[in-house]
């Protein structure tokens, strides 16, 4: 297939070099030339893509707005199929069904990615053994869709989940979002700026998304406000049950309220 990614960060580099190395023709197109230069120095990509001309395959690896912006005004050429990396699904759905359109939209989300950001952090492996999610509706193509199977598939993807985009978002809010506040809440506290020596593995796995690219997640956070908004709210209420608990020094009410995590904890992973 001919592939073009619109976008040459972490996750549309990724997308490009396991595309590639997978044997497909891929080429890039990024709003800096700087990550063209990179992408095409380390065989990531085939070249520059000047347009979308002749493409079966555009990956849109952007910003949740401009992803939208762009799916709403939907230049691309007839038949191709057009998809998306967001972390957001409703909006996109929303962007590509306003109006009827001669190319076919599936939305995908890779369950991937580090702490750092940009091109010099995409790799050809960055998804082996991840999971891929693929949104889709009454309106989704079914040959566009077992091509986006397949192209999962071909980045190393082990483990390919269907949904809606509204199932999507909600559990995004959950998985992904209020991690990240959680994270980048946490070491708010003044302590965190003397705690060197303290730390140990328990700190580091708390913390580690803590540093975010912050207007991209405010845009994700904004974009799916209501299912993040509720998550959190209980977050917060949880959180009060443990600190009233703690401040009446009530040992049972915290073993029952770390018994009710436990189990919580030990039956995702004996349902995944």
């Amino acid at each position: 297939m001919k592939i073009v990614v619109y976008g040459l960060g972490i996750i549309g580099a990724s997308v490009a070099a396991s595309l590639k190395k997978a044997g497909h023709t891929v080429l890039g197109k990024n709003r800096s030339r700087e990550s063209i230069d990179y992408a095409v120095e380390h065989a990531m990509i085939d070249g520059e893509a000047d347009g979308y001309e002749g493409a079966d395959v555009i990956v849109l690896a952007l910003p949740p707005y401009l992803t939208a912006q762009l799916l709403a005004e939907g230049s691309f050429p007839d038949g191709c199929i057009v998809t998306d990396i967001c972390g957001v699904k409703r909006m996109m759905e929303d962007a590509v069904y306003c109006v009827p359109r001669k190319w076919r939209y599936v939305g995908t989300h890779p369950m991937a990615g580090k702490e750092m950001s940009g091109i010099r952090s995409a790799s050809d492996t960055l998804f082996m053994g991840a999971n891929f999610v693929i949104t889709r509706c009454g309106k989704t193509d079914p040959a566009a869709l077992d091509a986006v199977r397949t192209l999962a598939r071909d980045m190393g993807f082990s483990r390919i989940v269907e949904c809606s985009a509204a199932e999507h978002d909600r559990m995004i809010a959950l998985t992904s979002q209020l991690c990240h506040v959680a994270a980048n809440a946490y070491v708010t506290t003044p302590l965190s700026a003397g705690c060197a020596g303290f730390t140990g593995g328990s700190f580091q796995d708390m913390t580690r998304v803590a540093p975010v690219d912050g207007k991209m997640w405010a845009e994700l956070f904004c974009c799916n406000a209501d299912f993040l908004a509720e998550e959190t709210a209980r977050l917060v209420a949880r959180l009060r049950e443990f600190e009233q608990a703690v401040r009446l020094r009530d040992a049972e009410r915290l073993i029952a309220l770390m018994k009710e995590g436990k189990t919580c904890y030990e039956d995702f992973f004996r349902k995944n």
